[in-house]
């Protein structure tokens, strides 16, 4: 079997709201979550850049996410880890779903392996690579 890989860079200033911001109300004495508008302009923005780089057919076994979340820098120096909110299991919890919903694989448990990191960057956006285990 053809061991698959992909690998990609997405220019962007990479969203940082995350999956984790529901907000929750009342209706009919039971508590109702939902997601703000930002969160769902965050989802479709990683979303719309995602589907460029869908693989011609999903995953199907064990895999390793690498991910580099790029954030503007600002005053800070290009390549400095960035130690600020938003956390870093946070922001992959929506890029994973996302990624789901694209058919990047079948299933998000297939992630077996991880590396996340952020920083403040020159070039702004979120490098990916997937690799199979």
């Amino acid at each position: 079997m053809k061991k698959m890989k992909t690998e990609f860079f997405m220019a962007m200033i990479p969203p940082t709201v995350t999956a984790q911001e529901h907000k929750v109300m009342v209706k009919n004495g039971k508590p109702v979550f939902y997601n703000p508008p930002e969160v769902k302009q965050a989802r479709e923005k990683l979303t719309s850049h995602l589907a460029k780089f869908k693989p011609s057919e999903p995953y199907k076994s064990g895999v390793r996410l690498i991910t580099k979340w790029c954030f503007p820098r600002g005053k800070h120096q290009d390549g400095e880890y960035r130690t600020t909110k938003p956390d870093t299991d946070n922001l992959q919890k929506m890029l994973k779903d996302c990624m789901t919903a694209l058919g990047f694989w079948s299933d998000d448990a297939l992630v077996a392996s991880e590396i996340c990191e952020k920083f403040w960057a020159e070039v702004s956006g979120i490098y990916i690579k997937v690799e199979m285990l």
